[in-house]
């Protein structure tokens, strides 16, 4: 398990890790070594020989010592391997998560990857500050004192070593016990924290319909079965442990039995057996102990594994000889894209090209693939066949920097961090000076907030923006990605819920950068789609239509419907009912 420790956590803890349990080693032997010297100076005493006693006292103060002074070191080592292992595989663990493509992170709980991420990562490295040494303590201090009893009286050390299949066969099937009722409960509480996260952030809408009250029941009766599985894990842990406990009872009782056989047959010194059956006595505290370490043990396995599932998702691989891209251009080259367990392909064989400098608008209907065309652009995930350029450069042979420093986007579902309008501007460029974020703030059309909003830029948006209005939170959006100065701008409905007012303030900072770098607008809106310099449609993930706003209406297709079911909704009136 300590290779695995090492893996997870990285090669650099290593010599700090084998330093620790070493220092462990050592405890744990020289308090077999006291164990044993007990036995002597005890026969002595039962003896009567009070001179000889003396004689062992010597080297078991020396031995105590030894004990005392190996136990604070390695509890120290522990301590101190347990924080390092900490950061360091923090540290790991979030490189790794800031490498993997963001569409991972759409088939993952985000209850259950926090608290693996956060209380997860403690329940492993604890193992160096509180489990590592009382295990060690509790294999090694046994076989040590088993070691001395061949010295003693071998016919008692072969009776304790025949107890050992016995023990073997009830610790195992304690810790067994002891890690289902640990995994269920680690999964019930998994579920319970995804419940609590969505009734959290969704009380507008459950508030809103009649059947928030259903999810409210699901939340009480998620935690209901988390509580059951608490008691469910009580109920069997203890009887799993009392079991092992009572292994251990037997197996003592057994080694005091043929030790009192052997004095009532006359074949062994009487006060010999006195003090062997308290070192007997000492060899049982430790195997006792493994009851719940190996439960605790089991426990870390779990989340050791759960640690390394994610370290084994491979991120998107980078290009050994990155090369840089010439021009802001956007190509789509032949692209096929399939989501994992999807019936169908997304994109089947998109050829497109995007003019520099441009606007492209894409529209069609819900599920054609424009929002994967995007994030495409953006590398969320890689295509399964084709190409995707910026520049002429396959996005796949950009390094990493490179193509984050390439794109801005900007999405329907806008995120603000808790902190201030300024501090979620300049998320775009850390940077930026006063009149650049007055730029970017002039081309959002965020003038109006900020001059209503008695704190102006110093405004706290709360947390995820909920200070804010939708239309708000998108413009602090756009002027993010504006501040940004990527060449390439991509806006994945960006005004599908705004008010009108709203929704002009994107529309002119469309045209504002028409010119200035290459755009990629979906939208559904028609002042935003009719005035992109290219129009695309797409269909069952191929593009059915391509040009101006103009000679898509004249081909009399899937557009010219498009416009007239758009131009039949904007008309709509609300009429009382007549009664």
């Amino acid at each position: 398990m300590l290779r695995d420790l090492i893996g997870v956590i990285g090669p650099g803890q290593s010599g700090r890790i084998r330093a620790h349990l070493l220092a462990v080693v050592c405890h744990a032997v020289a308090q077999g070594v006291v164990f044993i010297l007990l036995v002597p100076l005890l026969q002595a005493l039962l003896s009567g020989e009070p001179e000889r006693a003396l004689l062992w006292l010597v080297p078991l103060a020396v031995a105590a010592v030894v004990t005392g002074v190996a136990y604070f070191v390695q509890a120290l080592l522990g301590f101190r391997t347990a924080v390092a292992a900490t950061g360091a595989l923090y540290r790991r663990l979030g490189d790794h998560l800031g490498d993997l493509p963001l569409g991972w992170f759409a088939s993952v709980k985000l209850g259950s990857l926090t608290r693996l991420a956060t209380a997860g990562v403690g329940e492993v490295t604890v193992v160096f500050a509180h489990l590592l040494g009382p295990l060690v303590t509790a294999v090694v201090t046994p076989m040590t004192v088993l070691i001395g009893m061949v010295v003693f009286d071998w016919r008692l050390a072969v009776a304790m070593l025949a107890t050992v299949p016995m023990l073997v066969l009830a610790y195992r099937r304690s810790t067994r016990t002891i890690a289902e009722t640990d995994a269920d409960v680690d999964a019930a509480v998994g579920r319970s924290n995804d419940q609590i996260i969505e009734f959290a952030q969704r009380q507008p809408v459950l508030r809103a319909f009649p059947g928030g009250r259903e999810r409210a029941a699901l939340l009480e009766k998620t935690i209901e079965a988390q509580h059951e599985a608490g008691r469910r894990q009580l109920r069997r842990n203890s009887l799993a442990r009392g079991l092992f406990g009572a292994a251990v009872q037997l197996a003592v009782t057994f080694v005091l039995a043929v030790g009192a056989f052997l004095a009532v047959a006359g074949t062994a010194d009487v006060a010999q057996l006195i003090a062997v059956a308290v070192l007997v006595v000492r060899f049982a505290e430790p195997v006792m102990a493994m009851g719940d370490l190996g439960g605790s043990l089991r426990t870390v396995r779990a989340r050791l594994d759960q640690v390394r599932e994610i370290l084994d998702v491979d991120p998107l691989p980078e290009p050994s000889a990155p090369r840089r891209p010439q021009g802001n251009g956007i190509e789509f080259s032949d692209v096929r894209f399939q989501y994992e367990g999807a019936a169908g392909p997304q994109l089947d064989g998109v050829d497109l090209e995007l003019p520099p400098n441009g606007v492209t608008a894409l529209v069609g209907p819900s599920g054609s693939g424009k929002t994967t065309m995007t994030r495409l652009v953006a590398r969320f995930w890689d295509v399964d066949s084709g190409a995707v350029r910026i520049g002429g450069v396959d996005v796949r042979d950009l390094s990493a920097d490179d193509r984050a420093a390439l794109v801005a986007p900007v999405f329907q579902n806008v995120y603000l961090f808790d902190g201030t309008i300024e501090d979620n501007v300049r998320l775009g460029k850390p940077d930026a000076t006063a009149e650049e974020l007055a730029w970017a703030a002039r081309l959002a059309r965020m003038d109006e907030i900020l001059g209503r909003l008695p704190d102006g830029w110093a405004t706290r948006v709360g947390e995820g923006g909920a200070a804010l209005s939708g239309g708000e939170r998108q413009r602090v959006s756009l002027a993010r990605a504006i501040l940004k100065d990527a060449p390439v701008m991509v806006l994945d409905e960006a005004t599908a819920a705004l008010d009108a007012v709203n929704e002009a303030a994107v529309t002119e900072t469309v045209r504002a950068l028409a010119g200035r770098r290459t755009v990629l607008v979906i939208a559904h809106q028609l002042a935003t789609v009719m005035n992109a310099d290219r129009i695309v449609v797409l269909q069952d993930g191929r593009v059915r239509e391509s040009g101006t706003h103009a000679e898509l209406m004249a081909l009399d297709g899937l557009y010219f419907q498009f416009w007239e079911e758009r131009d039949r909704v904007r008309n709509w009136r609300l009429r009382s009912a007549q009664r």
